[in-house]
């Protein structure tokens, strides 16, 4: 994919088309949020297979593999499918790793909050449909739903017990540290003093929920800022760096270019074009 940003409408005609260029388990580079009000899918992920009636919504991050096989049920399906680059809405997607890591899937009863997101998704899509989509329009109507979604699953989302309900405290106050405090030249160190313990803990923790290091996961949320600035702001490739604690312009871009594929001004090229 492209584009920053792509909404679809799966009816019976379109999951037919489909299934007819189903290529099995695959790895993409863009965030998956699947919305289904009639109709069903068959999910394989994590090396599970679970098979969602609607109302649902399944979650996929990039780089996951994954296969969802959406189908008919009752001889009816509709399903929205959202698809988006994780640079589009950095801020939020950066925190949905640490509630869906092993939460891809929810089954959702019919009511008020979920007859709602449908109806941000027609928004986000008629939006799309217009000669020059605003972006900023569809960034909020995706924020929107994303909250609406994160309501929903902390109403069927039983409590954690015992080292796991820990963990993922411990990881949720890691990324509350680390948006505060990623612009800093800190490692692993400074993160783990923050929260009184080892580097080793804090890595295990990290390894267990996201299965990244944390220095992989501080160069991440770095470079997913530096995506950021490089879309909506005028900085140059040398300020963003600088901002970003990377103190060399040329440092900054080899490691930015060995994580993305592409240098700094490759990038902002990129994405002006496709925006353009």
């Amino acid at each position: 994919m492209e584009q920053l940003f792509t909404i679809m409408r799966l009816g019976n005609r379109e999951v037919e088309e489909r299934s007819l260029n189903d290529s099995g388990p695959h790895v993409h580079e863009y965030e998956d949020l699947l919305i289904g009000m009639e109709g069903e899918i068959g999910h394989l992920i994590d090396f599970r297979m679970e098979r969602l009636p609607a109302p649902f919504i399944s979650f996929v991050a990039q780089g996951k593999p994954h296969l969802v096989k959406p189908g008919p049920k009752d001889g009816r399906c509709d399903i929205w499918m959202v698809l988006f680059k994780s640079e589009f809405i950095p801020e939020t997607t950066f925190q949905l790793y640490a509630n869906y890591h092993d939460h891809a899937n929810l089954t959702l009863p019919p009511g008020q909050c979920f007859s709602r997101m449908p109806a941000l998704c027609e928004m986000m899509y008629r939006e799309m449909e217009q000669p020059i989509p605003d972006y900023a329009v569809v960034r909020q109507l995706l924020g929107a739903l994303f909250t609406m979604v994160e309501s929903e699953r902390k109403k069927l989302e039983p409590d954690d017990s015992g080292l796991l309900k820990t963990q993922n405290i411990t990881f949720k106050n890691f990324l509350k540290i680390l948006e505060e405090n990623f612009r800093r030249p800190e490692g692993v160190d400074f993160y783990a003093g923050k929260l009184f313990m080892s580097a080793r803990n804090l890595n295990l923790i990290c390894r267990n929920i996201l299965q990244k290091s944390v220095s992989e996961i501080i160069e991440t949320r770095k470079l997913t800022e530096a995506k950021n600035l490089l879309m909506h702001s005028g900085r140059s490739v040398s300020e963003i760096g600088f901002e970003l604690g990377y103190n060399e312009k040329a440092y900054f871009t080899t490691v930015f270019k060995k994580r993305t594929g592409q240098t700094p001004t490759e990038f902002r090229q990129e994405m002006s074009d496709l925006i353009s």
